[in-house]
């Protein structure tokens, strides 16, 4: 055989191996494809079959659910059944009762004609009666019916004159005499249901320590720590020989009820310096902030007078750290207007006007020491510009005789208002001067030019001013200490002697980024 021959039929066999061997693998891709088939059939028969069955489930449970709602809908229109067959023998009962008052009004009414017939038939044999009588009487004294009468009335007129002048005395004694005895009854009843023991002397705070130690960290190096706390919160810190305490000192309760919370904060945090103690300073005036909304809220609760405006609230809610004569204003708002609703009630006044009234008669002192004025001027103004109706308006501004008193429920609340301060224990007289005293070494302070913030402290004893750096130089501070100091000389009368501090402090602040 030639080599081209040989090369053909190499060829050929190549051929012919390629053919089988793309035969067998079209064969085998294809047994490879009907399992593969096979096998998804499967799963789709088993997920039908789980579909089915989840279906069936599905169906098991709301036809169950079906037959509990229908089993509870059955219930309730028994139950609603049964109810309106209660109320149809209510009403018929009642249908019953009424025809059988029926029947007996008819009987009465039928009982009354009759007698009233009989009535009428003796009023006409009387008036007859009376005709002759009179007609023999008139014969025997000579006289006419006129004149008689004439005798006869001047006769009774003048008993009667004397009569009545002597029961005119009589009844002006008695009701003088029943209406101070109802008087005393009607605050008798007012202060026995309103009963209050809420008294409290405020002029100083103590924060208890969990030990000694905690002072020196509170005082700082050099007394860093203690003096960044009264600046930031405008108060005396006195760190004593009183053993795990210090007491904070502030005539502003606002103010020491916030240095109060920040000084425990920090007691519990432990972190003592001077950025954290303005940082804690600012979060307790804004717990405090809402305490006093929550208050305002809650006095007008307590009170019974719903729909004051929000600002009202907050100025009321601001008496809870307020005193006066060591009388809690807050408790004592309260207290008068319960008082005044009572004696409103007892006298048949206007309940809501008069309780209103009370609430809010003591309004101004919230912020008499921020606006010129007296406290009824200030609070009755205030009231009037949020809405508060003009007679509860006049009440406040009234209570203390500095307006006109327009109404009865005026003079309810004045009456209340003294109730409320007149029980035992109520009230004391030394704080209130010590308030005056310590108000008036602020405003002095703030009337001269470059001061920012002045504090009052140690019970008027010390004033602390602060001053603007920019405005006030060292020399203007030495200054300004001396004149303040001799107009406090020349203003006001004290014992012992006032220190004058004035504060000039820079301050240089820059971010590191």
């Amino acid at each position: 055989m030639s080599v081209p021959a040989v090369i053909i039929t190499v060829i050929i066999v190549a051929i012919l191996a390629l053919a089988v061997g793309a035969l067998a693998g079209f064969a085998y891709q294809r047994r490879q494809a009907e399992a593969r088939a096979a096998e998804l059939g499967a799963q789709a028969r088993n997920v039908v079959q789980t579909a089915e069955a989840e279906a069936r489930e599905v169906v098991l449970r709301a036809k169950d659910e079906a037959f509990k709602v229908r089993n509870q809908a059955e219930e309730e229109g028994v139950r609603r059944l049964a109810e309106l067959n209660k109320e149809d023998e209510r009403l018929l009962r009642r249908r019953e009762e009424l025809d059988r008052k029926t029947d007996q009004i008819d009987q009465r009414r039928a009982q009354l004609e009759k007698r009233q017939s009989g009535l009428d038939r003796r009023e006409s044999d009387i008036n007859k009666l009376q005709a002759e009588r009179m007609a023999e009487l008139q014969r025997i004294a000579a006289m006419t019916r006129d004149e008689a009468r004439a005798m006869l009335v001047a006769a009774v007129e003048k008993d009667a004159r004397t009569d009545m002048a002597r029961t005119i005395r009589q009844i002006d004694e008695e009701a003088r005499a029943e209406g101070e005895a109802r008087a005393r009854k009607i605050i008798a009843t007012a202060i026995q249901r309103i009963a209050s023991e809420h008294v409290s002397e405020i002029s100083v705070s103590v924060v208890p320590l969990p030990s000694d130690e905690m002072k020196g960290r509170i005082i700082g190096r050099n007394g860093r720590n203690i003096r960044a706390f009264e600046q930031a919160a405008g108060v005396d810190v006195v760190v004593d020989d009183t053993p795990e305490a210090v007491t904070i000192s502030s005539f502003d309760p606002i103010r020491r009820e916030v240095a109060k919370r920040a000084m425990a904060k920090l007691v519990v945090d432990g972190r003592i310096h001077p950025a954290h103690i303005e940082k804690l300073v600012s979060d307790a005036q804004k717990e405090v902030d809402q305490t006093i909304r929550e208050a305002g809220d809650q006095a007008a609760y307590e009170a019974g007078v719903p729909g004051l405006h929000p600002e009202v609230l907050r100025l009321l809610g601001r008496l809870k750290f307020r005193t006066s004569y060591g009388q809690n204003q807050h408790a004592h708002a309260i207290e008068t207007a319960q008082i005044a609703g009572v004696i409103a009630a007892e006298m048949g006044a206007d309940v809501a006007v008069a309780k209103a009234g009370g609430l809010l008669h003591d309004l101004g002192k919230a912020i008499d020491h921020e606006v010129e004025g007296t406290h009824a001027a200030i609070g009755a103004e205030y009231a009037r510009r949020y809405g508060v109706p003009s007679k509860v308006v006049n009440t406040i501004a009234a209570h203390h005789h500095e307006a006109e008193q327009d109404s009865v429920e005026a003079i309810i609340v004045e009456a209340a208002d003294a109730i409320s301060g007149a029980r035992p224990g109520a009230r004391r007289e030394s704080y209130e001067q010590y308030v005056k005293r310590v108000r008036t070494l602020e405003e002095i302070a703030n009337s001269f030019e470059g001061v920012q913030q002045s504090y009052a402290l140690q019970a008027g004893r010390e004033v602390r001013i602060i001053v603007r750096p920019d405005a006030v130089d060292d020399l203007a501070a030495q200054l300004l200490s001396k004149n303040i100091a001799r107009k406090i000389e020349e203003s006001m009368t004290y014992p012992g002697q006032i220190r004058v501090t004035v504060i000039r402090e820079t301050r240089a602040t820059e971010l590191a980024k």
